[in-house]
């Protein structure tokens, strides 16, 4: 018994190295080209998802569907992957080892946690950098560089400036995290209490993990029009008419005056597609591997 609390400790500290793991590869495959289509549509909300496509391609090929990946998307996946299953591990084993909760309200808080730690550390500055790549192209100062821009707007408005919309990505992360984990581990027990009642100790097959994964990534959408707004809050787009000060309650305000209802739920097809893929990722990958790393621990 005496030896159990370090292998815990090991184990926590190494959910750093899977998490940055994870979602590197995750945002360097699918997942950025899923995020460049979302975001777009999310600052040209009179343009399809077909047109969102066509103007990423004219923008640059292949490559314009990889926009802002090296550094911004690297080093905010990287970070926000380690934090997110470093964090969301530890609450989710508290929530259900040591309050006794059940793994459905472990989800929940565990990815709550995870998301808001994840975007208070890491995504503010990492998500509005990405953001400035995909819609810096609508300004006269287009060529102007990344850094070169996020310079200028921190000259201008200081270390806010450059966070602008981190509370809008926070409620997002929060909202994001608690929807995917929660959803997901609410799947899986659902499978599990569908069993014959002798078989509902035996664990889930990998068929029914992932199964659970795309259903928690999927339903997690529920929440676009928080995703359109923190966009909306971040994009470079120049219009006189848009607020002075972009806070949530205004820009939401905004958005409805100028796109109506369906203006928060542009990019949401790209984004359940990023969602699924994303969730796939670090929770089925996530639990394999942390599975994988405790069984060789064991040895």
């Amino acid at each position: 018994m005496s030896q159990a609390p370090p292998k815990k400790k090991a184990l926590s500290w190494v959910n750093l190295g899977l998490g940055a793991a994870i979602q590197v590869f995750e945002v360097s495959t699918l997942g950025q080209p899923f995020e460049v289509v979302k975001t777009h549509m999310a600052a040209n909300r009179s343009d399809t998802l077909l047109q969102s496509i066509s103007k990423t391609y004219q923008r640059g090929g292949i490559g314009g569907f990889y926009q802002g990946l090296i550094p911004w998307a690297w080093i905010e996946a990287s970070t926000k992957g380690a934090v997110l299953l470093f964090a969301s591990s530890e609450i989710e084993h508290f929530t259900t080892s040591t309050l006794g909760l059940s793994k459905a309200v472990g989800g929940i808080v565990g990815g709550m946690g995870g998301g808001i730690a994840q975007a208070y550390t890491t995504m503010g500055f990492c998500t509005f950098m990405k953001t400035v790549e995909v819609t810096r192209h609508k300004n006269p100062g287009a060529a102007k560089s990344t850094w070169a821009v996020a310079a200028e707007i921190f000259r201008k408005e200081g270390i806010r400036g450059i966070n602008k919309g981190v509370n809008a990505v926070a409620l997002r992360q929060c909202t994001n995290w608690g929807s995917r984990l929660g959803i997901a581990r609410i799947t899986e027990s659902t499978i599990t209490g569908f069993r014959p009642v002798e078989r509902r100790g035996e664990p889930l097959s990998v068929a029914e993990r992932l199964f659970a994964s795309v259903v928690g990534g999927a339903l997690a959408c529920w929440n676009q029009p928080i995703e359109v707004i923190r966009v909306e809050m971040q994009s470079q787009k120049q219009d006189p008419l848009r607020p002075a000060k972009m806070t949530i309650a205004s820009t939401a305000r905004w958005i409805w005056q100028t796109s109506g209802m369906l203006g928060f739920y542009r990019g949401v097809t790209p984004r359940i597609g990023l969602s699924v893929y994303l969730t796939v990722c670090m929770v089925f990958g996530g639990d394999q591997l942390k599975a994988w790393v405790a069984q060789q621990q064991k040895k």
